[in-house]
């Protein structure tokens, strides 16, 4: 029986990880390095470690929820997770850390098509955006992505426009 808003949401998602594939392939190795954010101090290398776990605990929150479960628990540290996380993966390649979040993204579609609407619907809390659905956690995985990948593009521009003047 088709499923025309899962299809949907499961097309939104490979085609974020598509174009977070392609951007991440694309980077020239003085993109890799650009320091993207300075607290923590961060490069497009720290943005892809962060990518894979937030791919990998956002499919284990969304699970949780679809299940019942509360999602994210309250008074939850994302920054004190983010650091761990970074603390985890640190010494990973680059090479080695796609290879992780393209088995992560599929892991995650898998999952998802396993889903029926009324799954989608269910409320659990987010680490970042609080109370939301199963869908809008999903939903949430590539959007967070969009967010920090232009970052690195309008860092990268500004560089550019410093070294011209």
């Amino acid at each position: 029986m088709p499923q025309p808003r899962l299809d949907g949401l499961i097309s939104r998602l490979e085609k974020g990880h598509q174009k977070t594939r392609e951007f991440f392939n694309n980077l020239t190795p003085e993109q890799w390095q650009l320091t993207v954010y300075d607290e923590p101090d961060w490069t497009a290398h720290n943005l892809l470690a962060h990518f894979v776990s937030a791919e990998q605990h956002l499919l284990l929150l969304s699970q949780n929820v679809a299940a019942n479960g509360s999602g994210a628990p309250e008074g939850f540290d994302i920054n004190r997770f983010n650091a761990q996380e970074q603390d985890r993966l640190e010494g990973k390649f680059s090479g080695e850390l796609l290879e992780a979040l393209d088995q992560s993204h599929q892991r995650t579609i898998d999952w998802a098509r396993t889903l029926k609407d009324e799954q989608l619907d269910k409320i659990g809390r987010h680490p970042a955006l609080g109370e939301v659905s199963v869908e809008a956690m999903l939903t949430a995985i590539y959007g967070h992505q969009i967010l920090h990948m232009r970052d690195v593009i309008r860092l990268h521009r500004e560089a550019l426009k410093r070294v011209k003047h």
